[in-house]
């Protein structure tokens, strides 16, 4: 493909609550094997899009051990690969990233020393698949600058925490308004963009120079009127986790028959793998409508959760509606409603936490099975 890939891994959200104290948003688990940054990767490499640059900065330490091997996504090859960029200090630089812009600016020589004529740039904090190559052939199709990838959400969702759009009969872009405090428009911005490299080059030396580090609003919103800046409208299923609530939806989405065949069917989403037995369910278990991943032992009643991997739930147990993330150990006579345990807790027995469909509760308990 004509392009090469970059990922925006970045970022950090208060949002997220106690989710991200200890790894980056694009590190969260998500249904029982993947990582919220498998889905960019998987679609880099579905599209072919040999060489690829994941921005890492906040909490990064979990995310670079799922990124030590490029060989998970098939970028282990001569030509291209996975390339990971942190914060550097250098004798002309020693601030962290500012922005999403200024992130992209610290790691020039990766665009200048690149010879594909485009650029695909991705949130690390989006769950769907989508073939870049068809977004790559409508940018060029419609002229653009900039290609947006967009996509129409529900009546009833809130699009205040995302960056909204107006569209013209021709999908071209006449207004962009990021997280406003309210907006009915239901047309949001995926964080998907497709970019002539010389252009993003030029954009950005210049932002450099008027002391400006955000991507969306010293790019996208200030060349608006000036740039052709057009919507690539995704139809199909896509979800963004930035928020504690959004997490615990996209994961039990997992769970409706639609979504989980979408993501079932070709092409793969790809994942570090790990070598771990099969789930075991002994005398008593019952799970019903619900994913157990592997290394799991399952004792008690699950149902309508999403158990990930090297989970035990305990003898007399009752998990509903509740994602168990990685590593933990549930004792005896426990019940969870409307939960997400924390990776590597270890739950008392005879423990009981029940959080609303509003309000969800996080668990998070101090392992002793742990000395760090």
């Amino acid at each position: 493909m004509r392009a090469i890939g970059i990922i925006l891994a970045g970022g950090n959200n208060k949002m997220m609550r106690e989710l991200t104290s200890k790894r980056a948003i694009s590190a969260m688990p998500m249904a029982g094997i993947y990582r919220t940054i498998d889905f960019a990767l998987s679609n880099m490499s579905n599209s072919h899009i040999g060489k690829v640059a994941v921005i890492t900065q906040y909490n990064a330490r979990s995310l670079n051990e799922h990124l030590n091997s490029s060989k998970w996504w098939n970028f282990g090859r001569k030509q291209g690969g996975l390339f990971v960029f942190n914060p550097t200090v250098t004798s002309e630089n020693s601030v962290w990233y500012r922005g999403t812009a200024d992130a992209l600016y610290q790691n020039l020589n990766f665009l200048t020393s690149s010879h594909e004529p485009y650029v695909v740039i991705a949130s690390g904090d989006g769950v769907y698949k989508l073939d870049y190559a068809k977004v790559l052939e409508y940018h060029i199709e419609k002229k653009a600058d900039i290609t947006v990838v967009t996509k129409d959400l529900d009546p009833s969702e809130d699009t205040t925490r995302f960056g909204v759009v107006k569209l013209d009969d021709d999908n071209r872009i006449i207004d962009y308004d990021e997280k406003p405090v309210v907006t009915d428009i239901k047309t949001v911005s995926t964080g998907i963009y497709v970019i002539r490299r010389r252009l993003l080059i030029e954009l950005l030396q210049k932002a450099n120079d008027e002391d400006r580090y955000d991507f969306v609003k010293d790019i996208l919103i200030r060349y608006k009127a000036i740039k052709n800046i057009y919507a690539y409208k995704m139809t199909d299923y896509w979800a963004n986790i930035s928020t504690a609530e959004a997490y615990y939806k996209a994961n039990m989405d997992f769970l409706k028959k639609d979504v989980r065949q979408f993501f079932k069917s070709a092409p793969d989403i790809y994942t570090k793998v790990d070598d771990l037995a099969p789930a075991k369910y002994n005398p008593g278990a019952n799970v019903r409508n619900s994913l157990v991943s592997s290394g799991c032992i399952i004792n008690g009643s699950v149902e309508d959760s999403i158990i990930f991997k090297k989970v035990y739930i305990g003898n007399n147990c009752h998990i509903k509606n509740c994602l168990v993330l990685n590593d933990v150990h549930i004792g005896d006579n426990t019940y969870l409603e409307n939960c997400i345990v924390e990776s590597r807790c270890t739950i008392s027995e005879n423990s009981r936490r029940v959080g609303t469909d509003g309000n969800i509760e996080i668990v998070v308990e101090k392992s002793p099975r742990y000395t760090i």
